[in-house]
């Protein structure tokens, strides 16, 4: 398993709470800033939910 760019391209203002604590537990708290994290089941299913409002890469 690879790493995965994520990019965080709408703000958190205004989101449901879950969604919110999600993307927070995934490391974006400001839009267009990016991280890196392993590719794993977990954090898919993270992104999965926040799917709507992130851009993932594959490195």
């Amino acid at each position: 398993m690879g790493d995965l760019k994520i990019t965080l391209t709408r703000s958190l203002i205004g989101q449901k709470p879950s969604i919110r604590k999600t993307a927070i537990a995934l490391g974006l708290k400001r839009p267009n800033k990016s991280i890196i994290r392993k590719d794993t089941p977990y954090i898919r299913g993270m992104i999965r939910k926040v799917s709507f409002m992130v851009k993932v890469e594959e490195l």
